[in-house]
């Protein structure tokens, strides 16, 4: 009986010592980055697509849309911490945060999809319906986006391993968005022949159902180690983890005002090509050269080789708000609007993808800070909650500008309304990335702490 516990002992151990060394299998590269092209495909789809769909489609007011995504904030304020918590105190076989890719796949897919729905309701049940369903989409989306940062310690304890996944997740996420904003308005049309909301319907529903199967390939091709020893932290503990914690507070700041760039300039491209330039079809154009931020992203190491990442992060704002004065700047000029968006394509992706990588740091941070690592609560606000929180603030105060512009859905509009539309779409993003900047500027004495803090730690 001893010889058995003993040998099993030694095999743990060296299981332990063998996925501590070894390189990941592709399998799980593979599903770690499903996650996020699952999350994009459906979320960015929401946030970049549901203000038009409102107004445009659905026939709710601008007003009454702008009134949805503000109640709905609120809620984000909330679920993101919750679920931080929830991550912190959950123990199944599967692990900590790999089993809400099983639990909430469909409920994902279906809630997404009743978003773009629209049945035939009066006006005030339409404003109604859409608060619902949007606020419903947005809390399971965080139940699915906050495990994805929150599991990456947990996937393998090496560190060359740990970049490579990130790598491939910013990747995985950026073929979701781009399949997204590249094809949704023109399989809109395809499905629709001229019913957008049966169009909406169709497409929005394939992607569910693709977003689904990923995230069921993700909770089987991935696996979460040493997980019985990570100890549930109290809620009171975890709000701790925050106090004095300055350079996790400099990161969600600046990366709420990038989301907040980023949904203005995507949640209103459709609107500025249908009415200022009048061509509806370059917004997929538009959409489609994001891949650009592929090219950023991949770049990305080698830039932090010779840069700090805060410099790094504050290059990337400020490339993003050169090219939304490009495009400003550029009148009637589609080839000028496609280059400005080029140039802010490739400024979106360093800044999206960096906070991600340093968000371990302020964790790191925040336990030699207080002695504790909340890293569940921590990842799920710096991630999830700002992501919903500068999406839906992004959407909101354009429509707000739009109708005080005088903005009217499928009518020629006046030339303020025009002008609050170029604003939006211009230089209301720009303003945002140079805000996000200028925060930045606060986390270069934190980051050159770092080598110190995870020497004390370690020791």
């Amino acid at each position: 009986m001893a010889g058995n516990t003993a040998y099993k002992l030694d095999a743990e151990i060296n299981n332990v010592i063998e996925e501590k060394n070894a390189k990941l299998p592709l399998k799980r590269v593979l599903a770690y980055a499903s996650t996020d092209s699952a999350g994009n495909l459906l979320y960015c789809t929401l946030t970049s697509f549901i203000m038009y769909f409102y107004t445009d489609v659905f026939g709710i007011s601008i007003a009454s849309a702008g009134l949805i995504l503000l109640i709905a904030r609120f809620f984000d304020a909330l679920d993101a911490p919750v679920w931080g918590f929830v991550l912190d105190h959950t123990k199944t076989k599967w692990g900590k945060s790999r089993p809400y890719w099983l639990w909430l796949s469909v409920p994902f897919g279906l809630m997404v999809f009743l978003a773009f729905f629209a049945p035939h309701l009066s006006p005030s049940a339409k404003v109604v319906y859409a608060l619902m369903t949007y606020i419903l989409s947005g809390v399971v989306y965080t139940g699915i986006g906050s495990p994805i940062t929150a599991i990456l310690p947990n996937l393998t304890t090496n560190s060359t391993e740990r970049v490579r996944l990130n790598s491939w997740r910013s990747n995985g996420g950026m073929i979701g968005y781009l399949i997204t904003a590249s094809f949704t308005l023109p399989l809109v049309s395809f499905f629709g022949k001229g019913n957008n909301i049966l169009g909406f319907r169709v497409t929005v529903g394939i992607y569910a159902v693709i977003a689904i199967f990923l995230l069921l390939f993700a909770f089987s091709g991935t696996r979460e180690l040493n997980t019985k020893s990570i100890k549930s932290i109290p809620i009171s503990q975890s709000l701790k983890a925050v106090k004095g914690n300055w350079p996790w507070i400099t990161l969600v700041l600046a990366f709420i005002f990038y989301w907040l760039g980023n949904t203005a300039r995507t949640s209103t491209v459709i609107y500025y090509s249908e009415y200022n330039l009048h061509n509806k079809g370059l917004a997929s154009v538009l959409n489609g050269l994001v891949v650009f931020q592929m090219l950023s992203i991949t770049l990305l190491p080698f830039i932090v080789k010779r840069f700090l990442k805060t410099h790094t992060q504050i290059i990337g704002f400020a490339i993003a708000a050169i090219g939304q004065m490009i495009i400003a700047f550029s009148g009637n000029s589609a080839s000028m609007v496609i280059f400005g968006w080029i140039v802010a394509s490739i400024g979106t992706g360093i800044a999206v993808t960096l906070p991600f990588a340093m968000l371990s740091d302020t964790v790191d941070y925040g336990e030699w800070k207080t002695g504790i690592r909340a890293n569940g609560f921590l990842t799920a606000i710096g991630s999830s909650f700002c992501i919903k929180i500068g999406s839906g603030l992004g959407s909101f105060i354009p429509s707000i500008i739009m109708e005080r512009a005088g903005y009217a859905a499928n009518h020629a509009q006046s030339a303020a309304s025009l002008a609050g539309i170029k604003f939006c779409f211009t230089w209301l993003p720009a303003i945002f990335f140079l805000v996000g900047a200028i925060i930045m500027i606060n986390y270069t004495r934190y980051e050159r702490n770092e080598a110190n803090v995870r020497n004390q730690l370690q020791g």
